[in-house]
């Protein structure tokens, strides 16, 4: 892997205006100078660069939709008729290998201000290593046995290594930061109880767990089950021999994948229109994997026999003009990947809380809540987005909550000056 590293890092044609970065990365990672360190032997500040920019690079190597991003911009496979850059393979090769070298960052002198971070997924990680570095004692408030949040128990293994995220945690650890697993805010404890306690600031990244239903006849079968809980653990699920997931997004593509994996010898998916709403590296996969695609079908019900398909037609704008008779595809189990929406247990527990329409916390531009001290981003905020989008809008909050904490610790420094008490200073007379 490592000539080939080299190989591809050396096809870079240092563009004096890198559209893989300016347009292509959410980040703006700096991808010409990761690749220019990288080759003259500076791994070491590559990697420094790489996670200083984006905590979670590591985790976004392997997962971002490099076609549509980076690679997508990549000016030799737009223009040079070749194949892009593999910016993908470059950087998991340095962030990789960093990540497991060094010790998750320096932070600066402790501060005595406490932050609660409630949810452990791409946002909330980012938020919290932030804050770390920065000197703030953070505790994770996580309702799972591990973080990682939907990295870890909606994103397969064989697309992103749990031993990842496994080193993540170790090195959270060694920075300072305190954990508390299966503790879910909402429930014994509540929001307004860590300010009791004395936390100056708090970050709600709980993301979106809770499945989207397609809303016809049928979903509480036995036979149908969602996406985003099956993912959590297949090894509990007894699916059979066939399987169809109902969406054709990334949820959909590895609930497919995953079922194969477990042993579903016929899976198949099901897209509302004649494309797919994942990553073209994802549906790849999964057809390579022997995912049969169905498209343009709209499903009708889901009976114990399968799901009733209907074929649907479109217009020369795209619109859906008719649809045929529903008929049935036989499976043994039905899969709903569709979307997510968030779950509602801290905003009902938190007076002053606001949400929208959708049960999207509401936020400012730099993630305040409309409560006092509190902050939150990521896909509880956004709705059901990719890691790179979370880690883009944690890391603005991040700095909003470091100039908050600024201001708050010199506004408590300014009472406790004026509460002292003066001493007498005689009149001194000439």
């Amino acid at each position: 892997m490592g000539v080939h590293v080299i190989h591809e890092a050396r096809r870079c044609l240092q563009c004096e205006e890198p559209l893989c970065m300016q347009r292509g990365c959410p980040l703006q990672t700096d991808i010409p100078e990761m690749i220019r360190l990288f080759l003259s032997g500076r791994g070491n500040q590559a990697g420094i660069m790489l996670f200083e920019n984006n905590p979670m690079s590591d985790v976004c190597s392997l997962v971002c939709d490099h076609e549509k991003q980076c690679e997508g911009h990549c000016i030799l496979g737009k223009e040079h008729g070749t194949s892009a850059v593999q910016i993908s393979s470059i950087e998991h090769y340095i962030s990789n290998t960093y990540l497991h070298k060094y010790s998750l960052m320096k932070h600066a002198p402790r501060k005595e201000q406490r932050v609660a971070v409630i949810g452990a997924g791409p946002a909330g990680l980012t938020v919290a290593t932030k804050l770390a570095q920065h000197g703030y004692d953070v505790t994770i408030f996580e309702r799972m046995s591990r973080l990682g949040g939907m990295m870890r128990y909606g994103i397969p293994d064989f697309r992103l290594p749990r031993e990842i995220l496994d080193t993540y945690e170790k090195k959270l650890k060694a920075l300072g930061v305190h954990i508390r697993p299966h503790t879910t805010l909402g429930g014994t404890l509540h929001l307004d109880d860590l300010f009791d306690d004395g936390y100056a600031a708090v970050f709600v990244g709980t993301g979106v767990w809770r499945p989207r239903r397609l809303g016809v006849k049928g979903e509480t079968n036995g036979n149908c089950h969602f996406a985003i809980d099956y993912l959590k653990d297949p090894s509990v699920y007894e699916l059979g021999r066939s399987v169809v997931v109902i969406g054709s997004s990334n949820v959909a593509m590895d609930a497919a994948r995953t079922a194969i994996r477990y042993g579903a010898e016929q899976v198949y998916l099901v897209a509302r229109h004649y494309e797919v709403s994942s990553g073209e590296r994802e549906a790849d996969y999964a057809q390579a994997d022997g995912v049969e695609f169905i498209y343009a079908r709209t499903t009708k019900e889901i009976t114990p026999d399968g799901p009733m398909l209907a074929q649907r037609h479109f217009d020369a704008d795209g619109h859906c003009v008719s649809e045929d008779e529903p008929e049935l595809l036989r499976v043994d189990s039905v899969i709903i990947a569709v979307n997510q929406d968030p779950k509602d247990k801290v905003v009902r527990t938190t007076k002053g809380l606001k949400t929208n329409e959708n049960g999207l916390i509401t936020v400012d531009e730099d993630g305040h809540t409309t409560r006092e001290g509190v902050f939150s981003g990521g896909d509880v905020v956004l709705g059901a987005h990719n890691v790179v989008t979370a880690v883009k809008d944690a890391k603005k909050v991040a700095a909003a909550m470091e100039a908050y904490l600024e201001q708050k610790a010199a506004e408590d420094e300014n009472k406790d000056t004026s509460a002292t008490p003066q001493p007498h200073r005689p009149i001194m007379h000439e």
